[in-house]
């Protein structure tokens, strides 16, 4: 079975003294139940993997039965201790808190025992961490696939995955694409909304969220002005409404808006944001046509692509620190900036003949003098080499 490459990483830190409780945080239907299952079991140490989504209530003292349990398999192993994972652990109420003493007591008594959280609901979970669990945890971050673990793992070319995107639960599916469609709108995105977001948060105009996540699917890769925005929603809601909505869907992991890159960060956040699904898939599915259908229309597999590459450049950026902007002065524009400490590069994605003149690009780098231009497509990098490669690559020399 196909194990992702943040495995090593976590197996890694399992590998050393629990200093910090392990968090694996991520969008659904991304592996983190299976990769934390697959590190197990290839761990030489007794481990113990529960979960809270079953049937019957789970309340904290099932979490204090299950440490307890774990506690007795790492004293009788010794110094090599043992794992605990809990799953779905958001379903808990009250379970940082509980969390928090169990960590604290073993850290006093110097007991071996290793703890791995994770989560469904990403917003909640970060939540939990944040109010009670600070300086205990470190997060590891599991995004949406790339195409180049589905390529590995599926053996998919670029065309397959530019329209079914990287959602491995759904592979089975992809000989039949309205089977295919209505799993990723109904079981995936729906759930994710309604019970990650809807449930979790304060949202006084639910169907103002459920549009503009429509109206971002449909927008995906163009800049809309919050103005634009309520005019298209035809709703009373304000822009400040409208930004909190589309920082709820970024943090559940399915959509995001860009800012646009400035020196000034009040300026980047009073920007009309760039709309960015962080699945291509989501794309798709919400956009009624068949995989041949997509293939032929020049100007839906362009948005495919700029989608793609901003996918792929937002997922690194969750995982591994990088900021990703775009820009636009009057017309000129450039489609992605992205920035890793004091290093920035300039992307223009071309899903057609390369243009001899770039002037968004050269008016971008007069001003601000990128480490890197890049032009994805046409007569510059492939497609298949921009998407296989990890991002922090082109921030190297």
């Amino acid at each position: 079975m196909y194990e992702r490459a943040p495995g090593s990483k976590l197996a890694k830190r399992l590998a050393e003294p629990p200093r910090l409780i392990q968090a694996v945080a991520g969008p659904r239907q991304c592996g983190k139940t299976t990769l934390v299952r697959q590190i197990l079991t290839r761990l030489k140490r007794p481990s113990r993997f529960v979960t809270a989504d079953e049937p019957e209530l789970r309340g904290r003292e099932w979490i204090a039965q299950q440490w307890e349990a774990s506690r007795q398999q790492a004293k009788d192993n010794g110094k090599g201790g043992a794992i605990l994972a809990l799953d779905e652990i958001q379903k808990i109420s009250g379970w940082s808190e509980t969390i928090k003493r169990h960590w604290d007591e073993d850290r006093a008594s110097r007991l071996p025992l290793h703890v791995v959280i994770l989560g469904s609901a990403p917003l909640l979970l970060q939540r939990g961490l944040g109010e009670s669990l600070t300086g205990r945890f470190e997060i590891l971050h599991l995004t949406h696939w790339s195409f180049s673990e589905m390529r590995e793992a599926f053996d998919w070319d670029l065309n397959k995955y530019l329209y079914f995107g990287g959602y491995p639960g759904s592979v089975p599916l992809v000989n039949e694409p309205d089977r295919w469609s209505r799993y990723v709108r109904d079981a995936l995105i729906e759930t994710t909304i309604s019970r990650d977001i809807l449930l979790l948060s304060r949202v006084d105009k639910p169907a103002l969220l459920r549009r503009l996540f429509e109206l971002g699917s449909r927008y995906s890769g163009q800049i809309l002005s919050y103005q634009k925005m309520i005019g298209q929603l035809q709703d009373a809601g304000n822009t400040t409404t409208l930004a909190h909505y589309l920082e709820l869907l970024s943090a559940a992991g399915i959509m995001t808006g860009l800012q646009k890159y400035s020196g000034d960060s009040a300026r980047r956040r009073g920007s009309s944001p760039k709309f960015q699904v962080l699945n291509t898939a989501i794309l798709s599915a919400f956009s009624g046509l068949t995989p041949q259908e997509a293939a032929g229309d020049p100007q839906f597999r362009g948005r495919l692509v700029e989608s793609a590459v901003g996918a792929h450049l937002v997922n690194a950026a969750a995982a591994n620190g990088i900021e990703v902007f775009y820009w636009r002065e009057r017309n000129r524009e450039v489609d992605f900036v992205a920035r890793s400490g004091r290093r920035i590069i300039a992307i223009e994605v071309k899903s057609g003949k390369r243009l001899e003149y770039l002037p968004g690009m050269e008016a971008f780098s007069a001003v601000f003098k990128p480490f890197r231009k890049l032009l994805i497509g046409g007569d510059g990098i492939t497609f298949e080499e921009f998407l296989g490669r990890p991002v922090e690559d082109w921030f190297r020399t």
